[in-house]
């Protein structure tokens, strides 16, 4: 029997979608994933929207999109990957709404939705273990998504443990809030402190900064991403709690807009400082599985 690792192999998946092209991302996923040996990792991380696309400009354009969650095309691909891998999956997908929880909505603020920006997360026997809809919702979804009520902590077998999930925006202050280095709010970071997070995980389809172009990384996009979780790393903190941190991101362009690709993996502990926290990254154009043993 295989000695139980104490610390967690991750894959992060990136890669570009093409947008509606649902068959094709899968399939793309499927040929990049078709490397990793079973019992291998413990984790594999898709972006979000993976496998739909994510610029959609209303509702009337997501919606042949949307999926139920545990039967739609992204919870098949996770339950058929995590159980040929013996491993858990988390992908990101447009979820769709229940007629009747649409219409509460729709008389509680007045406005429409027909989904939900979410997750998926299954387990090594294909089965589902949970889900999280977005929070903190960017401007492209609020056309469409009815946001979350809160970020989502999951307790899983070691070496996993404690993993909680975000998506994209939720790394950003959520309004009214007039974000600071100094002050935050960090509400990511502070909820991680709060549940004692082994592992955050955050699916992300981010745009590109447009810094630095030539450049083969988003360098200021993974160093913005390591600042709104400063209370994990803070030098002048007294504790010394650490987390494991992964941005899985996608690159390509859609209607417009470039992605910032550049997945990073980050070891953050408190009274750390932010030097070296950054382990493992891809570029911005790369599509590829980054593996990441986060022992080393």
């Amino acid at each position: 029997m295989p000695v139980p690792r104490v610390s967690p192999r991750i894959a992060i998946l990136q890669f570009k979608p093409k947008i509606g092209q649902v068959s094709a991302n899968i399939a793309k996923a499927r040929e990049l994933c078709r490397g990793i040996p079973p019992r291998s990792v413990d984790l594999v991380c898709l972006p979000e929207m993976v496998f739909s696309g994510y610029v959609f400009d209303s509702a009337v354009a997501i919606s042949p999109y949307l999926e139920h969650p545990r039967t739609g095309p992204t919870s098949m691909f996770c339950a058929e990957l995590a159980q040929r891998l013996k491993c858990y999956v988390v992908a990101g997908y447009p979820e769709r709404l229940n007629q009747s929880e649409a219409e509460q909505y729709l008389e509680e603020t007045g406005a429409r939705v027909v989904g939900a920006n979410s997750a998926a997360l299954y387990g090594p026997e294909g089965e589902w273990v949970g889900g999280y809809r977005k929070t903190n919702l960017y401007s492209t979804d609020q056309t469409w998504a009815k946001p979350g009520t809160g970020f989502a902590t999951f307790s899983l077998p070691a070496p996993l443990r404690t993993l909680t999930l975000g998506i994209c925006n939720d790394l950003n202050a959520q309004p009214p809030h007039q974000w600071t280095t100094v002050d935050g709010p960090f509400e990511v970071a502070d909820y991680c402190l709060t549940q004692n997070t082994a592992l955050l995980v955050l699916l992300n389809a981010w745009l590109d900064s447009g810094e630095e172009p030539d450049g083969d990384y988003d360098m200021h996009t993974m160093d913005y991403w390591a600042e709104r979780l400063r209370p994990l790393w803070l030098k002048s903190s007294p504790a010394s709690q650490e987390t494991l941190v992964v941005v899985c991101n996608r690159g390509g362009d859609e209607n417009g807009k470039t992605f910032a690709g550049s997945s990073a993996a980050f070891h953050m502990r408190q009274g750390g400082g932010k030097s070296g926290i950054l382990c493992a990254a891809l570029g911005r154009e790369d599509e590829d599985v980054l593996v990441w043993d986060s022992s080393i």
